[in-house]
């Protein structure tokens, strides 16, 4: 123990000097400042496992005072607040901007919250970024006049040289990567090329209140994020990171992004990380070098990730170095049992080619979930029974059923386009159905999503209490309790009951519908 934290006092006092020098801002005085807000909305799903940091914002946060600009972080989702307390945030705070990020179930409150920055001072200057505003631009311009500006993609550099730019009194039309009203016209400056190198982002981890975070299911920790990459090259057509991303997948040094997560843990106490990477396995070689730096390092932390079932078992001969670098949690899209579903939305994936990946998960005592979409076009009563017996086959150790959700900017949104039957993004949250199927109703997909929740859950419990005691038995109790108790949850579940004769009236209907 005593050499261990020799060698790290040695390396972490290099990685400390390293990450305040990519913090340091430009000027001393810092006499303007940004306010980061998280727009209070609440899904209800997300919250039921812990609170999550926003770590777009930690990097945003950090491009500002690079510019020169003081920089706040306020994170009113994790600390659920609302409007009342927002409003009194930004009286206090006096910021000279103000800016949120926002995808497409979050948007509203997202308007709300710069409309409100702008009653409290009108010459505040509001800046709004992220997928959805980036594929929606236009839409959002034409529709709230309290925008000022609009980020369009990656948008570190874009804030950064907004803010020298506004700050010497130049003119927004040389920065890159905008969206903006000039005279009553929209205005757009084009897309700013991707970084070409993701190592020397400045970060703003200090501006964190880190009590605020942490996994419900883990006693006593503190829950951080980390980005690996960023990108995704899949064509799954009811999502938009890829078009977001520009088609392109980019990573960052395996050994940096070692030397991050252990100044995390020693800084700030971070003991469970989310890997936040859309795909961070993509390039084999890349991850295991990553692997094999964590193991090195010997932290003990945690690691959830999300991956493809491919990638496992293309790493099947290598899962010992998953659990010893700290992996403990991989998530899983599977989507659907029907391939013709699967082939519709452009998944890649062969279901006779994944079924044992649970089975290496579990070989290797590594908590395994499965996502399962429902409520794709071609839907049907028995599409879905097919899928909730391959859940069943699979046996993961957590499903989560989420609702058939393209983004406005997906290229499945136009596919669809006849079939959407909600124009409120608040429900484009992959919890509430916004997508009728041809042959079902929005009430049959919500009732047949309870259902399958209820069937995996009631069937896991006795499994999970049955275990050999240890870590996973502890965090699958533990995730499944604050499942069941969530009220969100139960009222989900109450659709299963109270929408049967409903949704059954829905399905004689569907018979006639020709």
């Amino acid at each position: 123990m005593l050499l261990w934290r020799a060698r790290w006092s040695r390396s972490f006092i290099a990685q400390l000097i390293e990450f305040q020098r990519r913090s340091q801002i430009k000027t001393a005085d810092c006499s303007k400042k940004i306010l980061f807000i998280t727009p209070p909305y609440h899904s209800g799903v997300d919250e039921v496992a812990g609170r999550w940091i926003p770590l777009g914002l930690v990097y945003l946060a950090g491009s500002a005072r690079q510019a020169g600009v003081s920089a706040e972080i306020y994170d009113a989702v994790s600390k659920g607040h609302g409007y009342r307390e927002i409003e009194a945030h930004l009286r206090a705070a006096s910021a000279d901007y103000v800016a949120c990020s926002a995808m497409t179930s979050t948007i509203h409150d997202a308007l709300k919250t710069l409309e409100l920055a702008k009653k409290v001072n009108a010459e505040t200057v509001t800046i709004l970024g992220g997928v959805h505003p980036t594929g929606m631009y236009e839409e959002l311009l034409s529709g709230a006049a309290f925008v000022d500006y609009i980020v369009i993609g990656e948008g570190e550099v874009t804030l950064g040289q907004l803010l020298e730019v506004l700050g010497e009194g130049g003119g927004p039309e040389t920065v890159p990567g905008l969206a903006f009203r000039r005279d009553g016209q929209i205005v757009t400056t084009g897309r700013r090329p991707l970084l070409e190198s993701l190592d020397e982002l400045p970060m703003g981890w200090d501006l964190l209140d880190w009590n605020d975070y942490y996994c419900l299911a883990i006693p006593g920790s503190r829950l951080g994020s980390i980005s690996t990459s960023r990108g995704c090259d899949q064509e799954c057509t009811f999502c938009s990171q890829r078009k977001f991303w520009n088609n392109c997948w980019r990573a960052r040094d395996p050994q940096g992004v070692a030397d991050e997560l252990e100044y995390l843990y020693v800084t700030h106490g971070v003991n469970v990380l989310m890997i936040t990477d859309e795909y961070p396995t993509r390039d084999g070689h890349r991850w295991e070098t990553f692997l094999d730096v964590l193991i090195g390092k010997n932290l003990p932390v945690y690691l959830l990730m999300e991956t493809r079932a491919a990638d496992i078992l293309r790493d099947r001969d290598i899962m010992d170095k998953y659990r010893k670098a700290g992996v403990i949690y991989v998530s899983l899209g599977m989507e659907s049992a029907d391939q013709a579903n699967l082939d519709a939305m452009k998944k890649n994936m062969d279901m006779d080619q994944v079924a044992s990946v649970f089975e290496i998960l579990r070989d290797h005592d590594i908590v395994s979930e499965a996502s399962f979409i429902l409520g794709v076009p071609g839907e049907t009563p028995e599409s879905i029974k097919k899928t909730m017996q391959l859940v069943q086959r699979l046996n993961p150790d957590i499903a989560n059923f989420f609702t058939y959700t393209p983004w406005p900017s997906a290229e499945g949104y136009g596919e669809v386009g006849s079939l959407i039957r909600e124009d409120d993004y608040r429900k484009f949250n992959l919890v509430d159905p916004v997508v009728e199927p041809r042959r079902m109703s929005l009430l049959q997909v919500d009732v047949a999503l309870a259902d399958c929740y209820r069937r995996f859950y009631m069937g896991k419990i006795m499994d999970f209490m049955t275990m050999e005691a240890g870590f996973k038995r502890d965090y699958l109790m533990g995730i499944t309790k604050l499942f069941m108790s969530s009220n969100f949850v139960m009222k989900k579940l109450g659709i299963g009951i109270l929408g049967k004769i409903p949704s059954k009236i829905d399905e004689v209907k569907m018979r006639f519908r020709k």
